[in-house]
């Protein structure tokens, strides 16, 4: 195995990262979960249920207006922001994302944000002036497919992409090695080394039962049946944005430690 990759078992690699866990909710971390539009909000509601369950302290979720009539208030601590025609986030929410952004510790769009140009707009627009840690998930890694740079040149930021979707990025990004289905693991790994010693965003994808973090040329992986291509980014993005928010200074290790 190369010095650059670590593969992780039931046994946690990072067990100072279990040790130092917060043991109340008021060290636990405000965490900002944006997501949805008129036609569902699977994704935030999942987010949250898993931040939950993973210790987050307190939890706010932001909405698109078009939902307010349906999801209300008493599910979740939900906050609205303007939407356009289409049902989803306008250029107007910007206002609102960094407000409440200003509130919590860490922000993670988790996607199901439906697809227009407003919407790409806003979160261009979004990760541009908010420079806190950042988690972005599901549909929202699309509206930055075609022009990634700006997105994994950011800091304190954490793409949890699927394969296809990373593959797609590599492509845009102009990396000379193609990202295939068919690389087993090593390759793979290798592949998620060179990339982010060039970028300062952490990858987290998924492929052939394997889940992989990478940040900074390091790689940690750790087979995993129970999720599928279609269920695991969601689920993995929520847990990862509450270890990192609690472990800042050891973003990988976090994240790895946030699969057990």
């Amino acid at each position: 195995m190369s010095d650059y990759w670590q593969q992780q078992t039931n046994e946690p690699l990072f067990k100072e990262i279990l040790w130092s866990r917060p043991e109340n909710k008021q060290q636990s971390g405000k965490l900002l979960i944006i997501g949805g539009n008129k036609f569902g909000f699977a994704a935030p509601a999942e987010a949250y249920t898993n931040a939950e369950n993973s210790g987050a302290g307190a939890i706010r979720v932001l909405l698109p207006e078009a939902l307010e009539k349906i999801v209300g208030h008493g599910a979740f601590d939900a906050y609205y922001a303007p939407t356009n025609l289409s049902g989803s986030f306008s250029k107007q929410a910007l206002d609102s994302m960094l407000v409440q952004a200003s509130w919590s510790d860490y922000a993670l769009v988790a996607g199901d944000l439906g697809k227009n140009s407003e919407t790409a707009v806003l979160l261009d627009s979004f990760i541009k002036k908010y420079s806190g840690p950042l988690c972005i998930t599901k549909d929202a890694v699309d509206y930055f497919i075609q022009t990634p740079t700006e997105l994994l040149k950011r800091e304190h930021t954490t793409i949890v992409a699927s394969y296809e979707q990373l593959q797609k990025i590599g492509i845009h990004n102009g990396n000379t090695v193609p990202l295939t289905f068919g690389m087993p693991a090593p390759a793979v790994a290798e592949w998620l080394h060179l990339l982010t010693l060039h970028i300062k965003s952490i990858i987290v994808t998924y492929h052939n039962n394997q889940l992989f973090v990478a940040d900074n040329g390091r790689v940690v992986s750790q087979v995993d049946k129970i999720y599928t291509e279609k269920i695991w980014r969601v689920a993995t993005a929520a847990k990862a944005s509450v270890f990192v928010m609690q472990n800042p200074t050891q973003p990988l290790e976090a994240v790895a430690t946030s699969w057990l």
